[in-house]
């Protein structure tokens, strides 16, 4: 390879043999490491860069781990705090459920006292472990299944214990009034003959309250021949009420009523004489003598 330089001096250009090439490696030297220089600097500053951005997204990400951590034990705080509430509704629940047994003479047949292990902290939120929290819910859980079997099942038996008394009859159908009429043979007011009154007749205010005798269905709400405005209702076992010769009726057909709920106003339509309830009691349709359920002690 031959290179031949040209130096311009004061008189015009003066020409280098190729020999003496190597004068020019110091400046080759000098341009050559300037560019590697360049070189370096540059692959440098791009790994500088990296660096950075790693280090921030490091810096980021333990951000995120810290506020995940944070928002952990917030939610972590308020779960152990919703378990103890849950935990003393169900301590309550267990002891309503108790007195209630116990009113029904039904305790040695519910037990809501049996020991079940409850985990418990000293202070909400502190030091509280995943598994001990995680242990409180299952017991918790398993409390509250067992509690609703033994509720429902009380529930079903004083019902019916309820509904049996509630519906054994008993009573005067009126607040205020007097018997102005027994059951039996008497004369007729309106033709004064010998005739069968199948009733007992209570007299009293007009517009005064009438009531159930006993709990049952309303069969009946309305006008029926004779009777005027009546009431009839279904106490179950084949037995009934009337109550009959009504101003107004305060019941529907459907309802259930309980002892002593108002049903009427007191009212002299059909055919009457003057302000009365005609009270009957039947027994799988036929008319008996009412005296022996209005003189009996309530159930």
């Amino acid at each position: 390879m031959s290179v031949t330089v040209f130096i311009q001096g004061r008189n015009g250009v003066t020409r280098w043999h190729p020999s003496k090439r190597w004068l020019l490696l110091p400046i080759l030297l000098v341009a050559a490491g300037t560019g590697l220089y360049q070189q370096n600097a540059d692959r440098f500053a791009a790994q500088q860069t990296k660096v950075d951005e790693n280090q921030k997204l490091r810096e980021q990400q333990k951000q995120q781990v810290l506020d995940l951590k944070k928002a952990t034990e917030t939610q972590l705080s308020a779960l152990v705090a919703h378990v103890a509430r849950m935990q003393a509704n169900v301590t309550r629940l267990e002891a309503l459920g108790q007195q209630v047994a116990e009113n029904n003479l039904l305790e040695d047949q519910f037990d809501f006292t049996a020991d079940v292990g409850v985990g418990g902290l000293s202070e909400i939120g502190a030091g509280v472990e995943l598994n001990q929290l995680l242990d409180d819910m299952s017991q918790l859980a398993s409390r509250i299944d067992n509690n609703n079997v033994q509720l429902a099942l009380l529930e079903t038996v004083s019902t019916n214990l309820h509904i049996d008394k509630e519906r054994y009859i008993s009573g005067r159908p009126i607040v205020k009034g007097w018997l102005s009429s027994p059951y039996g043979l008497r004369n007729d007011p309106f033709n004064g003959r010998r005739t069968m009154h199948k009733g007992i007749d209570f007299a009293g205010k007009e517009g005064g309250d009438v009531i159930a005798t006993a709990a049952g269905v309303v069969t009946w709400s309305g006008n029926m021949l004779g009777y005027g405005g009546l009431v009839e209702i279904d106490h179950g076992n084949g037995l009934r009420t009337r109550y009959g010769h009504n101003k107004s009726m305060s019941v529907n057909v459907g309802d259930v009523v309980a002892k002593g709920d108002k049903i009427a106003s007191m009212g002299s339509t059909g055919r009457s004489t003057g302000p009365h309830v005609h009270y009957e009691v039947l027994r799988n349709g036929q008319q008996i003598d009412p005296r022996k359920f209005v003189y009996r002690k309530a159930s």
